[in-house]
């Protein structure tokens, strides 16, 4: 019998340590899920325009958050203090520059000392940048493919410094998003079918000096680079002049400003007899819905391409 008991203390010990070490395995196996999921870098964006191709080449390794989503105006947005709160839990922050965001610019100058901050549009050549009549630059560079390219690279090259052992990762990532930019490169050719007396873009703000400059579209923006600018009545008579000269067939209103002033020129127009249209809402500062073609960059650019060219070429 002692025998016995022993042998059966021997099993019960060896069972339970078994179920311990089975237990261990399972916690383990739980802890190690969730540290998979913190090890990802954390990254804060301003603009969607930034923050969903960021996504797509940062994959897996990456948690992207932008701040500003759907119809929100950049120019205006003030940070509250939830975007506080983002902000200091990020580990990596890109924002446009070129006083796009104006109300958020010294508090991202304030951090870069703790955390990489980076304003990708002030990575790009000064020379490739626009200027109004004033000489305000033009902050709206995600207009040019080719600009933009250049910017999320300055990004993506900001995300290996931040984790050498990602960079191939990225880098790989980022030579097939950017093989899908040379294809959106090669649909928005279509643009140079549309007659050259309809070339004329007229939208509610000038935000679309890049698309025009890289497109060979003239244009209007009946207020200026920022939404801020005033709007006078001898603005809209003025946009109305050149509507009329030009014979121009339609004209937009953007998806973060309101249609108001654009529908007074429309009815000004009409008014005098002259047979514009209403073209479509097209994406200027913000884009679409998350879970929307048009939440993407690629899908908010082609949106755009084929907006502005079933209005303007007739079809």
């Amino acid at each position: 019998m002692k025998v016995f008991s022993k042998k059966l203390c021997v099993v019960t010990a060896l069972v339970f340590t078994l179920l311990l070490a089975a237990c261990s395995g399972e916690e383990k196996s739980a802890n190690d899920s969730e540290a998979s999921s913190d090890e990802k870098i954390q990254v804060l964006t301003t603009i969607a325009q930034i923050g969903e191709p960021l996504s797509a080449i940062g994959g897996d390794r990456v948690d992207v958050e932008s701040l500003m989503g759907p119809s929100v105006d950049p120019h205006l947005y003030n940070p509250t203090q939830s975007d506080m709160t983002k902000v200091d839990e990020a580990e990596v922050i890109f924002y446009n520059g070129l006083n796009l965001e104006a109300n958020m610019v010294d508090m991202f100058q304030s951090i870069r000392d703790s955390k990489p901050a980076l304003a990708i549009g002030e990575t790009l050549p000064e020379e490739s940048l626009l200027d109004d009549e004033d000489g305000a630059r033009d902050p709206h560079i995600w207009f040019d493919i080719d600009l933009w390219e250049a910017a999320l690279d300055a990004a993506v090259e900001e995300l290996k410094a931040y984790s050498p052992d990602d960079a191939n990762y990225f880098e790989e990532n980022k030579q097939n998003y950017f093989a899908e930019l040379d294809e959106l490169r090669e649909e928005a050719k279509k643009l140079a079918e549309i007659p050259e007396e309809n070339r004329v873009l007229v939208t509610a703000h000038d935000a679309f000096g890049y698309f025009g400059n890289m497109h060979d579209i003239e244009v209007v923006g009946l207020q200026g680079l920022s939404t801020e600018d005033e709007i006078g009545i001898s603005d809209i008579d003025e946009t109305i002049g050149i509507i009329k000269e030009r014979t121009v067939p339609a004209i937009f209103v953007e998806s973060s400003i309101n249609s108001n002033t654009i529908e007074a020129v429309l009815e000004g127009a009409q008014s005098e007899g002259v047979p514009v249209e209403l073209g479509g809402e097209l994406f200027s500062d913000a884009m679409g819905a998350p879970d929307s073609e048009e939440g993407t960059y690629i899908g908010m650019y082609r949106y755009n391409v084929n907006t502005i060219y079933e209005a303007l070429s007739g079809e």
